[in-house]
């Protein structure tokens, strides 16, 4: 696939995510790099939808750690259960967060988000390896549309790779 994304000028949000999926399928189709992957994954979705900021952590050490985004400066660490991220892990759900400011224990990684989607990432054993974070930089951003479709896209992601399961903590 060409390295450029066609979406159609005023489709709704679930017409944007139905165009990009087989755009994303094609674009990581047959790469085998994580990192290169999980770059191009959150390009993408930055790209498409504008969010304020689009990436990945995934599990070391009890912890949450930094992986490929796009967008400002991120927090490098996230302890479990801590913040949106941290008890999107701990409960193994899809959190929406429409005012962050209203999230108790909120992490504050850059002041510009206002509302936050984190969808865990597990693999084909059920075990958590990751979230994927998304902020927005207005409020009430995001909705279940979002997480059907964003589960939808993250099934993509070979999560039986090293990457994923701690080899590069």
């Amino acid at each position: 696939m060409a390295e450029e994304l066609k979406i159609s000028k005023n489709v709704s949000k679930e017409g944007m995510y139905r165009e990009l999926y087989p755009q994303l399928c094609a674009l990581l189709e047959g790469e085998l790099d994580s990192v290169a992957n999980l770059g191009n994954f959150c390009a993408v979705l930055h790209e498409v939808f504008g969010w304020l900021w689009v990436g990945f952590y995934r599990v070391c050490d009890q912890q949450l750690v930094l992986g490929p985004f796009q967008g400002p400066l991120a927090c490098t660490r996230i302890a479990y259960g801590k913040g949106v991220c941290g008890t999107a892990w701990a409960e193994k759900k899809v959190q929406i967060v429409p005012d962050v400011n209203q999230f108790p224990g909120h992490i504050a990684c850059s002041s510009a988000s206002r509302s936050e989607i984190v969808l865990p990432i597990s693999d084909r054993n059920g075990k958590i390896v990751g979230v994927l974070d998304i902020d927005s930089a207005d409020y009430g951003t995001f909705d279940l549309i979002d997480a059907q479709y964003l589960k939808q896209l993250l099934s993509l992601i070979d999560t039986d790779l090293p990457f994923w399961q701690g080899g590069l903590c």
